[in-house]
């Protein structure tokens, strides 16, 4: 870092120790970075960041060596990527912000196709969701309309309007829940390289990265190097018919893009993009604070295909640490004054048939016929409803289920009293919540892991868009019945293990320190808005302002 960099820096975390109280200080300015870089990893659990900690070389490492708040809480239940990235940058609960899940289902609109994707426009003609899975899906049109309250490069812009407020992700809903609608510029992954919304130019440098990654997708790649600590998570485990997981060192054979997101390459790939940013737009490298948020995807996919506990993620870890320590080392380089952020929008679990052989023997899939279609076909014979159609929808076998709009009122009354008992009797289900119930809910405040189920589900519920009952499952059964379209492990529960995330903070200068005592990722665009000057008003966000400074001086004041 550049000798005027690290004084400005320095100056603005001067650390008072052998001082005699906090009155000497109570004056102390922190001086504003001029770049934010706000990170999110995920599906980087706590439990993850834990056990790989004491591995780091790079980018964590520096970020450990910061403020770690180690038990962080996506609090909410809906622990998937778009309500847990709607909480990053907006300082509220997803429920409150409109993102009750990556999918829901709306039975009033228009078009055949009533799965609504969190990130996309439904209102317009023509569109149609499909498969979140499905590399290569583009009937929807990505935007961030669902998104009800603004992020924090939103408001930066609001009293800012010079500000840039840029993001990048490997998936197009962690973009737009990390940027919002006001974004200056956003790129996500597409198919073979990174896209923006139609009607924007694509910046030169980011053409010239997509030529870049065109030339080389889909060539042939040897095997990572497996660390030495890697060697003992190295280990075959067989799943499904005959397939297996734990020992692949993500080499690749010629023509194969479409495992490309399956590796720490997908993760560089993205560190790229927002370097390309970084110099095409010369981020904190002006007057005003900008804002770049950065959505890394590797873990995440890596974690669906392979589980968290192998060889693959061990390798990913790494990578991952490296990728960030040249990142930093690049912002060193051209005399930024930065804070950096990280996060992760939800955590995950292992699959199954490795968790049952590693102490946990009650790990299992989720029964094949707890679903929306089998269970409604029971009721409506039970209530004898014999018009053949549908009388319950939902998009998993957890989460949010919906009773069609096709029956009276008294029908649709029955019918939601038999599904929800039949769903509650069911051996996997740990609670079926009532959405009346929870409507009358206030938002939960107080611990996290204290939070009741009920709690925990009322903050990622919203009146209009949540189901007519919820369905959460018992500890480690794994909604996936079948592991045969490639997904293995996944997250999604109101479990701790999906719920705990690491929160790190990290400037030049800043004070070590780490505080195991819970805190939120709704605390964190409160804390950042601090830094930079922007004021948010208490009541449009659920959040609080962390001091991090580590000192006497109050970083929150």
């Amino acid at each position: 870092m550049q000798k005027s960099t690290i004084v400005t820096a320095l100056t603005a975390f001067i650390t008072f120790s052998g001082t005699a109280n906090a009155e000497d200080h109570k004056d102390a300015e922190i001086a504003k970075p001029k770049l934010v870089v706000a990170i999110s990893v995920d599906q980087l659990s706590a439990d993850l960041f834990s056990e790989y900690r004491s591995n780091f070389t790079g980018g964590l490492k520096r970020l450990a060596s910061g403020v770690v708040f180690p038990s962080g809480y996506q609090s909410h239940a809906a622990t998937e990527t778009c309500p847990g990235h709607a909480t990053i940058m907006t300082g509220v609960h997803s429920g409150r912000a409109g993102i009750i899940a990556n999918n829901w289902i709306d039975l009033s609109i228009k078009r055949e196709d009533k799965t609504v994707y969190c990130a996309e426009d439904e209102r317009i003609e023509g569109t149609s969701f499909g498969d979140i899975t499905a590399p290569m899906q583009d009937d929807y049109v990505a935007s961030a309309w669902h998104l009800l309250v603004p992020t924090l490069g939103e408001r930066l812009k609001m009293i800012s309007p010079e500000s840039r407020n840029v993001a990048v992700a490997g998936k197009d809903r962690s973009a737009l829940m990390m940027g919002g609608k006001g974004v200056d510029d956003i790129y996500w992954w597409k198919g073979i390289g990174f896209t923006t919304f139609p009607d924007r130019k694509t910046l030169p440098s980011m053409a010239a990265l997509n030529e870049n990654i065109a030339e080389k997708i889909n060539r042939a790649r040897p095997a990572y190097a497996a660390p030495a600590h890697c060697t003992a998570r190295s280990s075959k485990i067989v799943h499904g018919d005959g397939q297996s997981v734990g020992d692949y060192a993500f080499q690749r054979p010629d023509g194969a893009a479409r495992i490309f997101r399956l590796s720490p390459d997908f993760d560089s790939s993205v560190i790229s993009a927002a370097t390309a940013l970084l110099n095409d737009l010369k981020l904190g490298q002006r007057e005003a604070t900008d804002v770049l948020s950065i959505g890394l995807s590797a873990t995440d996919y890596i974690g669906h295909a392979f589980g968290t506990e192998g060889l693959e993620m061990c390798i990913q870890m790494g990578a991952l640490d490296r990728s960030l320590g040249d990142f930093f080392d690049l912002l060193d380089g051209e005399g930024i004054d930065y804070v950096v952020m990280l996060t992760a929008d939800h955590g995950g679990l292992d699959l199954p048939e490795r968790m049952s052989i590693q102490g946990v023997p009650a790990a299992q899939r989720v029964d094949a016929d707890l679903n929306a279609k089998t269970i409604g076909k029971k009721v409506a014979e039970a209530l004898q409803i014999s018009d053949g159609k549908p009388v319950l929808y939902a998009d998993a076998p957890f989460g949010d289920y919906y009773i069609s709009l096709d029956l009276s009122e008294e029908q649709r009354a029955q019918v939601k009293d038999r599904a929800m008992s039949f769903i509650a009797a069911h051996a996997q289900v740990e609670a079926v919540l009532d959405h009346d119930d929870l409507a009358e809910m206030a938002m939960p405040r107080g611990a996290p892991e204290e939070w009741t189920l009920a709690e925990r589900a009322r903050a990622s519920f919203h009146a209009d868009r949540s189901g007519d009952f919820i369905v959460l499952l018992k500890k480690a059964v794994t909604p996936i019945a079948s592991t045969a379209r490639g997904y293995v492990a996944t997250h999604g529960s109101p479990w701790d293990y999906d719920r705990r995330v690491p929160i790190l903070f990290w400037r030049e200068g800043m004070q070590h320190f780490e505080q195991p005592l819970s805190v939120m990722t709704v605390d964190i665009a409160p804390t950042l808005a601090s830094l930079i000057g922007v004021e948010i008003p208490a009541d449009e966000i659920d959040g609080k302002c962390l001091d991090i400074d580590g000192g006497w001086a109050n970083s929150c004041e």
